[in-house]
């Protein structure tokens, strides 16, 4: 009834493109693990740990290999996040892509169903086997989350260190975040703390900056032109400004009448903190 079950080796090895593992004792027949990728694998492999989740079996190869400095381009940019997106000086990065709409709201009904259970039949509810098929499903897609999730910031975080020398970001307090069309709120705000912590070590790995903005600096509400910021019923929320009318993507200063896209204003707000 274990969620997880699994156990550690350290002399595991990477064989003609197979894993192959320790034999246990009194066994005569003992073949390798063949898997897709093995081959591109380079590095020394460390402790190897394999788990059986879900009725399915796993293994984690952490492999400690030398990291190569990136070139310096002499450029930099900076990261403005939102619910659903992140903007940057080249782009926008979409972080909730209709798999991801998907999955949350499955969650969400597995979490509501898990639940109901508890409350109906108590302890021992845990010890069904629909709870625990149930369970089960749950998991998975909390798996498949966290795998899209990581693909998305994995790739984005090294085109960032790549192409950039300094790279500015939020301190951004993600609970006060408003997420009222995401599902899984909880999920959502997980993405922007493990974007962080990627981008962070990876910029340490290839001798590149992460420069952090004070989480009460106003890139939003900043006119990225003359300085000036909006405050009190001039505020921008998602919803727009009631007071004068404007969409939640517009920023129009009443200073000095710039126009332009609220998050390409706050990434050039964000820039103008490395000069």
């Amino acid at each position: 009834k274990a969620p997880r079950q699994g156990f550690k080796t350290d002399r595991a090895k990477i064989i003609d493109g197979k894993l192959r593992l320790d034999k246990p004792l009194g066994i005569k027949t003992w073949y390798d693990i063949r898997f897709k990728g093995a081959k591109s694998l380079e590095g020394d492999l460390k402790v190897v740990s394999i788990y059986r989740e879900n009725d399915k079996y796993w293994a984690s190869l952490p492999f400690e290999v030398e990291i190569k400095k990136k070139i310096k381009t002499g450029k930099h940019s900076a990261v403005d996040a939102n619910v659903g997106h992140l903007n940057y000086t080249d782009g926008k990065i979409n972080i909730l892509p209709d798999n991801l709409k998907r999955l949350y709201k499955r969650i969400k009904y597995y979490q509501r169903k898990l639940a109901k259970k508890r409350v109906v039949n108590g302890k021992k509810a845990t010890k069904t086997n629909n709870y625990v098929k149930t369970r089960a499903k749950l998991q998975r897609d909390y798996r498949k989350v966290a795998n899209i999730q990581h693909n998305i910031i994995q790739k984005f975080t090294t085109e960032l260190v790549i192409n950039y020398d300094q790279i500015v970001i939020e301190d951004l307090d993600v609970k006060k975040m408003q997420m009222t069309h995401v599902a899984s709120k909880g999920l959502q705000r997980s993405l922007f703390g493990y974007f962080r912590q990627v981008l962070i070590y990876k910029a340490s790995w290839y001798d590149k900056e992460v420069v952090l903005a004070d989480k009460y600096y106003p890139s939003t509400q900043r006119c990225s032109d003359c300085g000036h910021i909006k405050t009190g019923d001039e505020k921008i929320s998602l919803d727009g400004n009631q007071k004068y009318k404007t969409k939640h993507n517009e920023y129009i200063c009443y200073e000095c009448g710039a126009v332009m896209d609220r998050d390409e204003n706050a990434v050039k707000n964000l820039l103008a903190l490395i000069g």
